[in-house]
C-alpha cells in the first residue's frame, strides 16, 4: 500500500531531475551552493521531496535561494515568473473562506500551504525573492499577514511593478484570478 504524501521512485527521479536543471539554469541565484549537497539532503527527507513535488505540481517552480547557516537548511522559494497558476483564485485563510456567503473560492492560501507542507512568504521574503529576478509582473501573491491586520479582517499581498515591490491590503475574503500565493520550504 502506498504511503500518503510519498512519491513513487519515478516521480522522485523526475522531480530531482527538474530541480537540478532549474538549479543549473539559474546558477546566479545560488552560485555558492553545490547541487550534489542539496540532493543528498533531499534524498534523506522524503516528506520534503513530496512538498517540493506539490510546489512543482501547482506551478511554483521551486528553486533554492538561501542557505540558513544556523540550521544548515537550504531554503526553496516558489520562483515561477507569475504567482503559481495552481494556487490562484483563493482567499487568504479558512476564516475568510467560511465568512463568504456567496461565490466562495475553492480554497484558501494558508490551508493550501499547510496541506502542501510549506509556508507562505513573508513580506521580507518576498523582497528577497525579487532580488533574484522580476516576479509577479502581471499577478500578485498573498503574503503572511500580521495578526493585528488579520484580526481586523484584512490580509496583505505583494506584486512587482515599475521595478519596485508594492505591498497592498485587501479583505482577507477577497480573491482574484491573478492572485495566488508563493511559499517556501526549509530542507
Amino acid at each position: 500500500m502506498a504511503k500518503k504524501n510519498a512519491l513513487t521512485a519515478e516521480q522522485r527521479e523526475e522531480l530531482l531531475g527538474t530541480l537540478k536543471i532549474r538549479f543549473e539554469e539559474n546558477i546566479q541565484r545560488h552560485e555558492w551552493m553545490q547541487w550534489d549537497e542539496i540532493q543528498k539532503k533531499l534524498e534523506t527527507q522524503p516528506d520534503k521531496l513530496w512538498s517540493l513535488h506539490e510546489m512543482e505540481r501547482t506551478g511554483g517552480e521551486p528553486d533554492v535561494l538561501e542557505f540558513d547557516e544556523t540550521t544548515s537548511n537550504y531554503v526553496f522559494y516558489d520562483c515561477s515568473p507569475e504567482s503559481p497558476s495552481g494556487r490562484r483564485s483563493i482567499c487568504y485563510d479558512q476564516k475568510a473562506l467560511d465568512a463568504r456567503k456567496k461565490n466562495k473560492p475553492d480554497n484558501n492560501a494558508l490551508s493550501m500551504a499547510t496541506a502542501m507542507g510549506i509556508e507562505l512568504l513573508s513580506e521580507d521574503q518576498y523582497r528577497v525573492l525579487q532580488k533574484h529576478g522580476s516576479f509577479d509582473l502581471k499577478t500578485s501573491s498573498w503574503v503572511l499577514t500580521p495578526k493585528e491586520i488579520r484580526d481586523l479582517g484584512g490580509a496583505l499581498f505583494c506584486d512587482f511593478r515599475y521595478g519596485q515591490v508594492f505591498l497592498y491590503h485587501n479583505g482577507a475574503d477577497s480573491y482574484y484570478g491573478a492572485r495566488g500565493f508563493r511559499g517556501f520550504l526549509r530542507v
